[in-house]
């Protein structure tokens, strides 16, 4: 496998981040928290024409996809971004922007659904399928304090009724939105690691940057190594989705899910450490990462869902 990206792949990666850090500076997506929506609809339109939720549609591979999903991320750019991505040609709007596509996952204890109040359609998969799903049919409670207040979440009462068909590979739509999440996750790491060493190179005790203490540089250098550790699982999680590598794709995706997740909560969870008593306050970002590396876990199996997996298939293969 060849991890290096090609030019046309660098060109992406630098087009969309120079999007996101134009157009979603942290600055004003932190004040969107303030509000009851929390996606920008004209910006969401924006990101359509960009091509990110046509990406593979328009003929590109997952490889490139990850590279695309990794800079929104980094940006935590806010909304179902996979969910609408996975549905684009599928439902009405979705490629445009003209739809926002939100995923329905029940665990062991809740059914819940992020961003229902500007949701236009749901995605749910069935056995045996994908189905759309109209958020006005839904019985919603919205939960009062998410822990990410950008990723606003409500609980689903009730039963839920089926919905319309969507055509397609359903099983192929659920690795690929395991794989975006993780790249959007490796994302969260690096927006933590830049974060924390930038503070870390500005902020003096003892008359030093603390980014020359030992102590820091140790935790500054786990949260990278972790973060690149994970992107190697993800690129490599693509290049087996995209018939390149000769990995077992489901295990590859659930390899990249598991160190993604992992990197975005340690690093999360250390930039606050970095910052010190300031990390978990409103005036810094630094929590932001951590919250957001919590509600993306959540999503298409959490890092402990995806160790289990891991385990039940070195069993399988051990014939133990």
């Amino acid at each position: 496998m060849d991890f290096w990206l090609s030019d046309d792949e660098r060109d992406l990666q630098e087009g969309i981040r120079s999007f996101v850090e134009g157009r979603f500076p942290l600055e004003e997506i932190a004040e969107r928290e303030e509000t009851e929506a929390v996606i920008d609809l004209d910006r969401w339109r924006e990101i359509a024409e960009m091509g990110v939720f046509s990406l593979r549609v328009d003929g590109f591979d997952n490889r490139s996809a990850v590279v695309a999903f990794e800079e929104l991320g980094r940006g935590l750019v806010p909304g179902p971004i996979v969910a609408t991505h996975l549905t684009a040609g599928l439902i009405d709007g979705a490629s445009e922007g003209s739809a926002v596509v939100t995923l329905l996952e029940t665990d062991a204890t809740a059914t819940v659904l992020d961003h229902a109040g500007q949701a236009t359609d749901v995605l749910r998969f069935v056995e045996g399928g994908a189905e759309r799903l109209d958020p006005g049919s839904l019985s919603l409670a919205a939960i009062d304090r998410p822990l990410d207040t950008l990723t606003p979440v409500w609980r689903v009462d009730g039963d839920v009724e089926s919905g319309t068909e969507i055509a397609g590979d359903a099983d192929a739509m659920r690795l690929a939105g395991t794989l975006l999440t993780a790249a959007q996750l490796v994302g969260v790491a690096a927006g933590a690691v830049e974060l924390a060493t930038a503070y870390a190179k500005e902020r003096e005790q003892f008359g030093r940057p603390i980014g020359a203490f030992q102590a820091v540089k140790h935790l500054l250098a786990e949260m990278y190594t972790k973060t690149d550790v994970a992107r190697s699982a993800v690129y490599a999680a693509a290049c087996a989705l995209d018939g390149a590598a000769d990995d077992d794709v489901d295990r590859a995706v659930s390899v990249a899910k598991l160190m993604a997740g992992e990197a975005a909560l340690f690093g999360g969870k250390t930039g606050i450490q970095v910052h010190g008593g300031m990390g978990f306050t409103w005036e810094v970002h630094a929590q932001r990462f951590w919250k957001r590396a919590v509600s993306l876990d959540a999503t298409f199996g959490t890092v402990d869902h995806h160790s289990m997996r891991m385990a039940e298939m070195i069993d399988v293969r051990s014939g133990a």
